[in-house]
């Protein structure tokens, strides 16, 4: 085995470059450069050049994951502390994420369906913006394809994060409920990364709109897809 293909040197890597990739968003403040998505480009141009193999990459790379659900309980941190605004906005938030969840899956089916995708497809789409294991799961049951569904709530995070905060600006959403909740909800756990970034109050309503759009997507989507007779 070469020295690239150590799974600590591809662990310090990865970190390295996702630290440099933070110093240069924050340094030129370029939206664009989005730290996720430029680790994600610089890692794959790393591995084609060095021909490692995602499996190999993958045995530094679940060192990571193991950090994922730990992570996810410590949204909890800023959500609690924002505990007493929640429970005097409860209606309005729990309207507001139904409306999200509806919206979003009727919007990706139907314009899926309208530029010709495959019934497969279509279902894969579905619950393109919940968090990697909900939307898996979800894919699952309504018989989609789970990988394609995995790479695609990637992509949604991704954009989300890049365009979320600029396109709430456009149409001047100001609140930090709002905007917090939005980028919880259409761009899951990267939009919530986004959110955190701001400021504790943006995260903690992006942590709660990840989660209570999850479990509405879970709850919902196989009906509104009965409903629309995709199912």
């Amino acid at each position: 085995m070469s020295f690239f293909e150590n799974e600590f040197f591809l662990l310090a890597i990865t970190f390295g470059i996702f630290f440099l990739a933070k110093l240069l968003q924050k340094k030129t403040g370029l939206v664009l450069l989005n730290p996720i998505l430029l680790t994600i480009a610089i890692l794959i141009v790393f591995l084609k050049t060095t021909n490692i193999s995602y499996e190999t990459y993958n045995e530094g790379g679940h060192l990571i994951e193991f950090w994922l659900k730990p992570a996810v309980v410590a949204l909890g941190v800023p959500l609690y502390l924002q505990l007493e605004t929640i429970k005097k906005q409860l209606l309005p938030i729990l309207l507001s994420q139904l409306a999200g969840c509806v919206v979003g899956v009727i919007a990706v089916v139907l314009i899926a369906k309208l530029l010709g995708a495959s019934q497969e497809v279509i279902l894969s789409l579905a619950s393109k913006s919940v968090t990697t294991p909900i939307a898996m799961e979800v894919t699952k049951s309504i018989g989609g394809i789970p990988s394609l569904t995995a790479a695609v709530v990637v992509c949604v995070g991704l954009l989300g994060a890049v365009c979320g905060f600029k396109t709430m600006k456009i149409m001047r959403v100001g609140s930090p409920i709002a905007q917090g909740l939005s980028m919880g909800t259409a761009a899951h756990a990267v939009g919530t990364s986004t959110a955190m970034d701001i400021s504790s109050k943006y995260g903690a309503y992006a942590s709660l709109g990840l989660t209570l759009n999850g479990i509405l997507t879970a709850l919902l989507t196989p009906t509104i897809l009965r409903l629309l007779g995709m199912l």
